[in-house]
C-alpha cells in the first residue's frame, strides 16, 4: 500500500509558523532556505543464487540554512517540528551576524516535470522481485557453461522535497530512481574473470524487470568476461587512445566536470580558474551539463535549492564558456545560477555538483578514427577514477580495452590505466565522431563526502599522447 504523499505544512508544520522562523534566520542575510525532505529506499541483492542483502530504508528530515557573503549557516533534524525548527534557527544564525546584507531574488519557477512521480518500489511485490533475480541468475547460467557465479542487484529510492525560501516561496519535487546491475564470473581452464553492466533512470522498475531489458544485461555481462579471458597483459608508455562512446564519458566527467563547477573557480583551486574566454580544447570540442533530460538518472526537474534545471554549455568549440553554478557561488562571481545546487539529503549543505555531463558529437566516423589508430589502445570500458581538482590530473583503470596497431584491432589487454591531466587531454583531442551515446544510468559522483546520481556521455574519441600504465613493455 503506498504512503500518503509527503506534505509537511498540513502534517508536521504550520506554514506561517514555519515561515516566521526561517525569516527571523535569515534577516539580514543574503539567501537561505528551508529544505524538506522524505525519502524511502530499497535493494535486493543475489549473489550465487541467493539473496545476500534485502534492505529498505526510510528517512526524513528538514535542512535549514542562512547565508552571508562565503559563510553558510547551516543545521538539520531527523525530527520535523516547530521546536526542532527553532533550534535549527539559532544555529543558521551565526552565520548571519549582525546582518546588512540584501535577500537575493528568488529562483524563478517552472512547470516543467522531467520524469513521473511514480513510486518505483510499488511495481512490484517483494516476493515478484526475489523470483526475477533468480531467473536472471538462471538465464546467465544457461547462457554458457563456464558461468560460475552471477550477481544482480535490483534498488528503487522515492525522494519527495518541499523548499521553503523567505519570501514566501515553496517548490516540490518528487524523484522517482530504479537501477539494475548484472555482473558474472566466469571460469576457464581455472582461469576466473568477470564482466558487469547495469542501467537504470528516474522511473519505474518495470521497465528494468521486462525481458527486454534485462536479458540483453545479462548477456553483455556475459560478453564482457569472455572478453577479459582472452585478455593479455596491457603494454605500458604514451600511446595514441581511442575512447569509446557513452560510459567512457566518466572520464570526461572526472578529469574536466569536477574542475569546471563554480566553487572551485571562485576560490581559484580548479586547473581552469580564470580561463573564461580562452580555448582550453581543441576545436570541435563542445561540453555540455544537462539537467533538463527526461528521465535520465542525473535529471532535475529544480535542483535542491529551487532553481529549474539547465541545459548548460561549459565548453564551445574548444572555448570556455560556463561554470556549474549554485545560488551563493553565483551571486559571489556575479553570474546567474545554473540550476546545479544538489545535496546527498536534507542532512547536506547544497553545493555546485554536475548532471548529466556530455561532449556533443562531431563529424567523424567512428570505424575511420579506429581505423587511424596507428598504435595504442582502444578503452571502451572504465571502472574506478581518480582526479586531483588543482591540476586535473587522471588515473582511470579500463574493464574492457583492446591493442591497436596499424588500425587493426587485436587482443583484448588486461590491467590497463589511462594516465593524463584534463587541460592537457582536451587539447590533445584529434578526432570526434559522429555518435555520441549517454551512459546507460548508472553513475554516482562523489564530492566533498556527498553522493548524487550522475549521467555521462561522449562520441568516439582520439586522444593523443596519454599514458598507458600496464605491465608489460
Amino acid at each position: 500500500m503506498a504512503e500518503a504523499p509527503f506534505r509537511p505544512f498540513d502534517t508536521h508544520l504550520d506554514e506561517a509558523a514555519a515561515l516566521n522562523v526561517l525569516r527571523a534566520a535569515t534577516a539580514g542575510a543574503e539567501d537561505g532556505e528551508l529544505y524538506l525532505e522524505r525519502r524511502r529506499s530499497e535493494a535486493i541483492v543475489l549473489d550465487d543464487g541467493r539473496i545476500r542483502q534485502a534492505s529498505y530504508d526510510a528517512s526524513e528530515g528538514f535542512g535549514l540554512r542562512a547565508v552571508t557573503g562565503e559563510v553558510a549557516g547551516y543545521a538539520h533534524s531527523t525530527e520535523i517540528s516547530e521546536r526542532s525548527l527553532a533550534r535549527a534557527a539559532e544555529t543558521a544564525r551565526l552565520a548571519v551576524g549582525q546582518g546588512g546584507g540584501v535577500l537575493a531574488p528568488p529562483p524563478k519557477g517552472t512547470n516543467v516535470k522531467l520524469y513521473g512521480d511514480m513510486d518505483p518500489m510499488e511495481d512490484a511485490t517483494f516476493a515478484v522481485k526475489i523470483d526475477l533475480l533468480r531467473e536472471i541468475d538462471a538465464y546467465a547460467r544457461g547462457l554458457d557453461p563456464r558461468v560460475v557465479q552471477v550477481s544482480a542487484t535490483l534498488s528503487a529510492s522515492f525522494q519527495e522535497i518541499e523548499i521553503l525560501r523567505p519570501e514566501g516561496l515553496r517548490l516540490t519535487d518528487i524523484r522517482p530512481m530504479a537501477r539494475m546491475n548484472v555482473s558474472v564470473i566466469v571460469d576457464q581452464g581455472g582461469r576466473r574473470e568477470s564482466g558487469g553492466t547495469g542501467g537504470g533512470g528516474r522511473f519505474g522498475l518495470a521497465r528494468l524487470m521486462e525481458a527486454g531489458h534485462w536479458q540483453p544485461l545479462v548477456r553483455e555481462a556475459l560478453r564482457i568476461a569472455l572478453v577479459n579471458l582472452d585478455a593479455e597483459p596491457a603494454p605500458a608508455g604514451v600511446m595514441d587512445v581511442v575512447l569509446g562512446p557513452g560510459w567512457p564519458g566518466i572520464l570526461l566527467h572526472e578529469a574536466i566536470g569536477h574542475g569546471l563547477e563554480g566553487d572551485f573557480n571562485r576560490k581559484k583551486t580548479s586547473a581552469f580558474a580564470g580561463l573564461l574566454g580562452s580555448q582550453i580544447a581543441a576545436k570541435g570540442v563542445t561540453v555540455l551539463d544537462d539537467g533538463t533530460l527526461p528521465d535520465r538518472r542525473g535529471s532535475i526537474s529544480v535542483d535542491d535549492e529551487g532553481t529549474p534545471s539547465g541545459k548548460n554549455v561549459l565548453i564551445e568549440d574548444g572555448v570556455l564558456v560556463g561554470y556549474m553554478q549554485d545560488r551563493q557561488n553565483a551571486r559571489l562571481m556575479g553570474v546567474a545560477p545554473t540550476g546545479n545546487g544538489r545535496r546527498e539529503s536534507f542532512a547536506h549543505i547544497p553545493m555546485p555538483r554536475m548532471t548529466n555531463t556530455y561532449m556533443l558529437a562531431g563529424q567523424d566516423d567512428p570505424k575511420d578514427i579506429l581505423a587511424g589508430l596507428k598504435d595504442g589502445i582502444w578503452a571502451v570500458g572504465f571502472g574506478g577514477g581518480q582526479v586531483d581538482i588543482t591540476n586535473g590530473k587522471f588515473v582511470f583503470s579500463c574493464t574492457e580495452a583492446y591493442r591497436v596497431k596499424d588500425g587493426k584491432v587485436g587482443r583484448p589487454v588486461k590491467g590497463a590505466t589511462l594516465i593524463g591531466d584534463g587541460a592537457t587531454a582536451l587539447k590533445h583531442i584529434r578526432a570526434i565522431g559522429n555518435d555520441l551515446a549517454l551512459d546507460p544510468g548508472i553513475g554516482n559522483c562523489g564530492k566533498a563526502g556527498q553522493w548524487v546520481p550522475v549521467g555521462v556521455g561522449q562520441p568516439t574519441l582520439m586522444i593523443g599522447g596519454l599514458t598507458v600504465g600496464g605491465s608489460a613493455a
